[in-house]
């Protein structure tokens, strides 16, 4: 019998699927806990309906991704630290403070996707990665100064 899982099953199937299944299986185990539906023709349309909807949202959310890239990749952030001598910085400029005065320019992001290796330590100018979406990262330019 041809089931269509609605939610993922170990070892059978993911959510989504269309798959080949024993009869006394879907009818005593997948059916019952509404784990997954009968592949007739009404849900067969059903399921193809869901993943367009699915690929457009995907595309919008690609589409805003590349624009707040556009917007961020203009943007210079400036810091200012106290620094040592030779430009050394006393502590450090982390991705929490480089979130934080992206919120100030009304730029909301989490300080998660702000993918800095190691936090800032010298004076200048500094090339940071920010992961937007899965496909689009932007490049932030920050601008430390003395305090």
């Amino acid at each position: 019998m041809k089931v269509i899982f609605l939610k993922t099953v170990k070892g059978k199937g993911t959510e989504g699927e269309v798959k080949e299944v024993s009869e006394g299986y879907a009818r005593n185990y997948l059916l019952p806990r509404k784990v997954a539906v009968e592949a007739n023709a009404g849900n067969l349309k059903q399921l193809e309906l869901k993943k367009k909807g699915e690929e457009k949202r995907a595309e919008n959310e690609k589409q805003e991704a590349v624009q707040l890239k556009e917007k961020i990749e203009k943007l210079t952030i400036e810091l200012t630290a106290k620094a040592g001598e030779g430009g050394r910085l006393f502590g450090s400029i982390t991705s929490k403070q480089i979130a934080q005065q992206l919120k100030k320019k009304n730029i909301e992001i989490d300080k998660r996707k702000i993918e800095l290796d190691e936090p800032i330590r010298s004076l200048g100018f500094t090339d940071v990665p920010v992961k937007l979406h899965s496909d689009v990262t932007a490049t932030v330019k920050v601008h430390v100064t003395e305090k």
